[in-house]
């Protein structure tokens, strides 16, 4: 797994996960600060980082509901407030709280990135 999506409207943090993925060896297919972006993206990725609040409101949450279901996409939430996601996305592995740290980015993507089903542990993963 290595196409990756960040749904984030703030551009230095989409730029911050971006770079720590980058230099990873992953590919970022696409930054979408909204769901009309994200959704043009959406086949292309294995995995989608995704904030709660975007450009258009607290449309992450059905973003990650959609890329899962129409396109098995893995989802890492990345919020402040992961109270907020609700029903969480049926391919969801976890969320990262914000600020977060490049250790939690990678750990996210390398989690996602093993058999369905079986996710490892790492602390700066919340379990949903």
């Amino acid at each position: 797994m290595k196409s990756v999506m960040i749904i984030e409207d703030e551009i230095f943090i989409a730029m911050e996960i971006e770079r720590i993925l980058l230099d990873a060896g992953y590919h970022v297919v696409a930054i979408a600060a909204d769901q009309p972006e994200a959704m043009s993206a959406a086949a292309k990725a294995d995995l989608a980082f995704v904030d709660l609040n975007l450009r258009d409101g607290p449309t992450g949450p059905n973003i990650a509901r959609t890329l899962a279901e129409q396109h098995g996409t893995r989802i890492v939430y990345v919020t402040a407030n992961p109270a907020q996601i609700g029903e969480p996305a049926p391919t969801a592995i976890g969320c990262i709280r914000k600020p977060f740290t490049r250790d939690a980015i990678l750990a996210a993507a390398a989690i996602a990135a093993l058999a369905e089903n079986a996710p490892a542990r790492h602390e700066a993963i919340i379990p949903l």
